[in-house]
């Protein structure tokens, strides 16, 4: 599913988020940067150790921001290292726009015309998917309304149920007109 919105389309798939060709790729990130289960061990099974190397040089990343990475072997030219939040740990919400936020603007500094980003904090940190979905979209759409050089935006999900969250509340923001 796409929409377009001003010069910039904003795409829903279902994938594997390691073999996006994007500028960069988002990696669900903890504050400390160790990327060992989840999308975060995929992408540094797959683009290679120096992705972990670099990541330990940061070093640490606080709650709501990102980071960014060279992407080892990957298609993607970067890796954008978004720490979202852990159900539990208060202002969850706010946590989630933030590092949806930063990301963007990690892809915008550094002059990407494209980035893909997982549902973050989904996984093990247990962040509803529903709200993930509305919170990611609503930043992104805003981002993109806006004046950016970013030409696409990818939610690369992990099955047919994330997808369809995402697709539901996509269509419930952006309906299609006709």
């Amino acid at each position: 599913m796409q929409r377009v919105i001003n010069k910039s389309v904003l795409e829903l798939i279902e994938g594997d988020i390691t073999e996006m060709e994007t500028g960069a790729i988002v990696n669900a990130a903890n504050s400390h940067l160790k990327h060992g289960g989840g999308v975060a061990g995929a992408i540094v099974r797959k683009g290679g150790r120096v992705i972990q190397d670099e990541s330990d040089r940061i070093g640490y990343c606080p709650v709501g921001q990102a980071v960014i990475t060279g992407a080892g072997s990957l298609k993607a030219g970067y890796v954008i290292h978004a720490v979202g939040p852990r159900m539990g740990e208060g202002n969850e919400d706010e946590k989630l726009r933030s590092a949806t936020l930063h990301s963007l603007q990690l892809a915008e500094d550094n002059h990407l015309q494209s980035i893909a980003f997982p549902a973050i904090s989904t996984g093990i940190f247990g962040y509803p998917m529903e709200r993930c979905a509305s919170i990611m979209l609503a930043v992104t759409i805003g981002y993109l309304r806006g004046d950016t050089g970013l030409e696409k935006v990818v939610f690369c999900l992990y099955g047919k149920e994330s997808l369809a969250v995402f697709t539901k509340e996509l269509e419930f923001r952006l309906p299609l007109q006709g």
